[in-house]
């Protein structure tokens, strides 16, 4: 179980520095729905970024809030 959790936590970590590496968190100070979820993918995509995986989101709708 313990190589598992290091094994994910190498993983996720690589995702992050693909995603940073990309750009993805500077820039806007509100990010859209989008661009959160490529950042989500790419992180979880991790070291199939380095292979040619290029995840992104192009549109996202949300639900509207009930009034």
């Amino acid at each position: 179980m313990r190589i598992a959790s290091v094994i994910v936590l190498v993983w996720l970590l690589i995702g992050v520095l693909a995603t940073w590496q990309r750009g993805y968190f500077g820039g806007e100070d509100n990010p859209d729905c989008a661009r959160v979820g490529t950042i989500a993918v790419t992180v979880i995509a991790g070291p199939l970024n380095y292979v040619g995986v290029n995840p992104k989101v192009e549109e996202c709708d949300l639900p509207e809030p009930s009034e």
